[in-house]
């Protein structure tokens, strides 16, 4: 399975701009990565900080 190239805390960092009004083309032409990774994120992580990502993560 390929590795991302983000790790977790990024992708959250990314969110939370996007959340603060940082359009999300602007963020992706930025951070060198497609809509559809944002929205995918966005489903996943939304709502999350970093520390409850790592938790989740372990919990199986």
């Amino acid at each position: 399975m390929k590795t991302s190239r983000y790790t977790e805390a990024q992708i959250i960092a990314i969110q939370r701009q996007a959340e603060g009004g940082v359009p999300v083309a602007e963020l992706c032409r930025e951070h060198g990565m497609s809509d559809a990774s944002f929205y995918k994120w966005r489903a996943k992580y939304g709502g999350m900080d970093a520390s409850t990502a790592s938790q989740k993560r372990f919990n199986i």
